[in-house]
């Protein structure tokens, strides 16, 4: 997974700030959007050719080491 991870990059002057895919513009966040709203990752390859399988599979490492930080409170239904 390291070496996914060594794929996303955050730079005060690039973004924001916001991490990143290394040597684009594209944000993470945007990334995941487009797979929780259902986009297949052949849709985002389409639509950004300067990506790869691997930047998508970064950027859902990036958030699942995000999510491992912190506790996020969620309505248990029953």
């Amino acid at each position: 997974m390291s070496e996914l991870l060594e794929r996303i990059a955050v730079n005060p002057n690039i973004c924001h700030g916001q991490p990143c895919i290394k040597g684009t513009r594209i944000m993470v966040w945007l990334i995941l959007q487009y797979l929780s709203n259902g986009d297949s990752a052949d849709d985002i390859l389409a639509a950004y050719p300067s990506l790869t399988m691997e930047d998508i599979q970064a950027c859902l490492a990036y958030a699942a080491e995000s999510a491992r930080e912190r506790i996020l409170p969620i309505e248990v239904q029953a």
